[in-house]
């Protein structure tokens, strides 16, 4: 009885071990692309890359982190060249990244609230808005 109980245990934690290592490789991959595509300028790239990093979302992995801290970059970036539709996608992306990740609580609970904060400051300066 115990026997196929240990070997039941052993099959869901080595399952468990090789979607976290499969996770760990895309979200690195996913990275890579976004710094690839910031080295080349190419912001679409850089901006769906860092985002897909985060989607892939790991506790406890520093990916997350710096990931959102480069899409805010990008997104910084943009703003201080009056480029607010750029800026918008940045921000817009950093909080679709967070809300589309599930874990025991919420992650990004912190750069969703600053995203928030930007995009209502943004919105109104674009062209065509109205105040």
């Amino acid at each position: 009885m115990a026997r196929p109980l240990i070997t039941i245990l052993i099959a869901l934690l080595l399952s468990l071990l090789l979607l976290v290592v499969n996770v760990n490789q895309r979200q690195k991959t996913q990275y890579l692309e976004g710094v690839k595509g910031e080295k080349t300028g190419n912001f679409m790239v850089a901006l769906t890359g860092y985002e897909s990093a985060i989607r892939m979302y790991l506790p406890f992995s520093s990916r997350v982190e710096t990931a959102a801290a480069r899409i805010w970059a990008l997104g910084e970036t943009a703003e201080q060249r009056g480029d607010l539709d750029q800026a918008l996608a940045a921000y817009r992306s950093l909080r679709s990244a967070f809300y589309g990740t599930r874990w025991l609580q919420q992650p990004g609970t912190d750069w969703i609230s600053r995203c928030d904060k930007k995009i209502a400051a943004l919105v109104p300066l674009r062209k065509g808005n109205q105040p």
